[in-house]
């Protein structure tokens, strides 16, 4: 292994000849657009998510309702918390977030849809989750080494969309035992 060099006058040299780039420095090795392109597109997959979990946490009807709208309403404001993180790493990139109502589910990777029964809006956030999840592993591979704070937001966010995965499909298998039973 060789020594770690570094040209210290150089780096001061880039740092305040580039310094209207922000956090993006002549290191920098990703391709920037591409970046800020999936960021964008996770980002309003998450509005649709914090919309369509909140909607659902707001519609459930029903005896059993009381706690599976609070996981629904807990999950939206983590999914508004992932939101956030992504709109504030396209800043940093020199992207702006685009937070257009009209186009977000045109950007985003899953579906806004409303439900009636419990059980259909379980199964609807399931599947929302499992296309984040292959989303987020997708970008995550991705991106590599070359951009090591995007890569660790989006794991971050992954580790909790698997999360909510699995919290819906606990509540689908208690739903299905349930109807067995009856």
């Amino acid at each position: 292994m060789s020594d770690f060099i570094l040209d210290i006058k150089q780096i001061r040299n880039n740092a305040r000849e580039h310094i209207k780039d922000g956090a993006v420095t002549h290191d920098y090795r990703a391709n920037k657009e591409a970046i800020i392109k999936i960021l964008d597109s996770s980002l309003a997959t998450e509005w649709l998510c914090v919309l369509r979990y909140t909607q659902h946490a707001k519609a459930a009807e029903g005896i059993h309702a009381e706690p599976v709208a609070a996981h629904f309403a807990e999950h939206a404001t983590q999914e508004q918390g992932h939101a956030d993180a992504l709109a504030t790493r396209i800043k940093q990139l020199g992207g702006t977030p685009n937070l257009n109502p009209s186009t977000l589910a045109q950007r985003g990777h899953t579906d806004y849809k409303e439900c009636d029964t419990l059980v259909d809006m379980i199964k609807e956030n399931l599947v929302a989750e499992r296309i984040a999840i292959d989303v987020y592993s997708a970008a995550i591979r991705y991106i590599g080494e070359s951009d090591p704070t995007t890569r660790r937001i989006l794991e971050r966010i992954l580790e909790v969309e698997e999360e909510h995965a699995d919290d819906m499909a606990d509540l689908l298998k208690a739903y299905d035992a349930r109807d067995k039973i009856h």
